[in-house]
């Protein structure tokens, strides 16, 4: 009984997030206070009856209930509670239920905190994340409905898959799925400034909390699924360049630039169309990760299903969200004015470096990862890209930003000189070449002199000579200047 209240609690959840899509919407537009009003209530509704929800689902499985086919087909009664709780996310359609879990509940807390937001951005901002909203209860209602029932249960169920009994994959999942999804929420701000047409200091203000807490859990949920990878499944390293890992990969890359970037918003009113565009790709790449892990056309040991009709939904879905928040960025972007100038040696000009490094290293991993898809697809070949691709092509923009960052860290906003800049970092790079020369010598047992002596090989011979010629220029300067 409790199930069916769960899944009647889903579908008008789901109705819930339609009404919050068009009411708040059309008040925004009219002006009409009370249908802006409208979205608060009916945030907090969607998120409740959502929790509701997966709290019955976690029941079912706390409870092995194996009338639910979704708890037949991944539990067994004599498993450890922490793995009967963490089975409710260790499927397809537990997990999805999940992400719209925390799909409402970001909503939510946009309803409850933003009371600084004027009432129109908040209507907007809360209709466009009920809009995502409605579109995953419909993708879970008709393709992955967790409340599917047995006509005759069996006495026990067939167990989880032993590799995700792990203590690491119980809580990647969680932390995981509140990075990709609290990305949507930037996503929302982003596409609501567009309509308005007005980003400023403000909005720059709001988005970067949200973007800090997206990009914090998805970190965590990142490392504790790639040491879950290292010591469970025996790879050989914490980064295996899976596509499943990279799914992941690609979002927290672009949440790191959009971080970056909100700040030049916040702090100078400038980059705004970058911003926002980077606030469109963040979630635009979660969408692609999960079309990855459950499409099936990509293979990788911990993607969830292989279900074309489930990975056509979830494409149609990032079509629609991603091509109309691109096509309204195409119309508005020209609206968006930027005020502040700065110079081409700043924190600005550092910061878009920074973005731009980020961008680029986020490209080349969607394009060694799809590029298997795409050879199969349009030359009939079967290729697989693996680490020696990414080492070789990601590497050197990791390496020249981290190069880039301490100088972006001391240089001042507008104009600045790379003199000063350097006299307050040399130190540390003397440091960080001292420490490199010691971790070289640790790890291959060898002494660092020689390194060392190929440095001062080349110091001198470059450096010498110069040093020299400089008193011969000045003698014959001398000379020439005498009467």
């Amino acid at each position: 009984m409790i199930s069916e209240f769960g899944h009647f609690a889903l579908i008008l959840a789901g109705f819930v997030a339609l009404f919050q899509t068009v009411v708040p919407f059309i008040g925004a537009q009219r002006g009409w206070q009370s249908w802006m009003a409208a979205a608060v209530p009916a945030a907090t509704a969607q998120f409740l009856l959502t929790a509701f929800s997966f709290a019955a689902l976690t029941h079912a499985f706390v409870t092995s209930d194996f009338s639910l086919k979704l708890v037949t087909e991944n539990s067994h009664s004599l498993k450890p509670m922490i793995y009967k709780v963490s089975g409710v996310w260790g499927n397809h359609e537990g997990s999805m239920l999940l992400w719209v879990l925390i799909l409402t509940l970001f909503g939510a807390l946009a309803a409850w905190f933003g009371g600084n937001l004027p009432p129109s951005l908040k209507a907007r901002v809360l209709s466009v994340q009920a809009a995502i909203s409605a579109a995953f209860f419909a993708f879970i209602l008709f393709t992955s409905n967790p409340f599917l029932r047995l006509a005759v249960p069996p006495m026990d169920g067939q167990d989880l898959n032993p590799l995700l009994q792990d203590p690491g994959l119980a809580f990647h999942p969680p932390f995981l799925y509140l990075g990709y999804v609290g990305l949507s929420l930037t996503f929302s701000f982003a596409v609501a400034a567009l309509i308005e047409g007005r980003v400023d200091a403000a909005w720059g203000r709001w988005v970067r909390p949200w973007t800090l807490v997206s990009w914090m859990f998805l970190t965590v949920g990142i490392a504790l699924g790639s040491w879950w990878a290292y010591y469970e499944l025996g790879w050989g390293g914490f980064w295996f360049w899976d596509p499943v890992e990279n799914a992941s990969f690609m979002p927290w890359l672009i949440a790191a630039a959009l971080l970056h970037c909100a700040i030049v918003v916040e702090k100078r009113e400038t980059l705004k169309n970058w911003t926002i565009l980077l606030a469109i790709l963040a979630f635009g790449f979660s969408l692609i990760g999960t079309f990855i892990v459950r499409s099936g056309v990509i293979t990788s040991v911990h993607a969830f299903a292989n279900d074309p009709e489930r990975g056509v939904f979830i494409l149609a879905i990032l079509a629609v969200f991603m091509g109309g928040a691109l096509t309204l960025y195409a119309a508005r972007a020209g609206a968006l004015t930027s005020k502040g100038v700065f110079g081409l040696v700043s924190r600005e000009s550092a910061l878009v470096a920074n973005n731009i490094l980020l961008a680029v290293s986020c490209f080349v991993v969607f394009i060694g990862t799809i590029w298997p898809l795409v050879a199969e697809l349009l030359f009939g070949r079967t290729l697989t890209v693996g680490p020696p691709f990414f080492n070789a092509a990601f590497t050197p923009f990791m390496v020249l930003m981290a190069v880039i960052l301490p100088f972006g860290a001391v240089l001042p906003w507008k104009r600045g000189k790379l003199g000063r800049a350097w006299v307050q970092l040399w130190p540390m790079a003397a440091l960080a070449v001292a420490v490199g020369l010691l971790a070289y010598a640790v790890q291959t047992g060898r002494s660092a002199l020689a390194p060392i002596g190929i440095g001062l090989g080349v110091w001198l011979i470059l450096g010498g000579p110069r040093r020299a010629a400089e008193p011969r220029r000045r003698a014959a300067g001398s000379r020439c200047c005498r009467p």
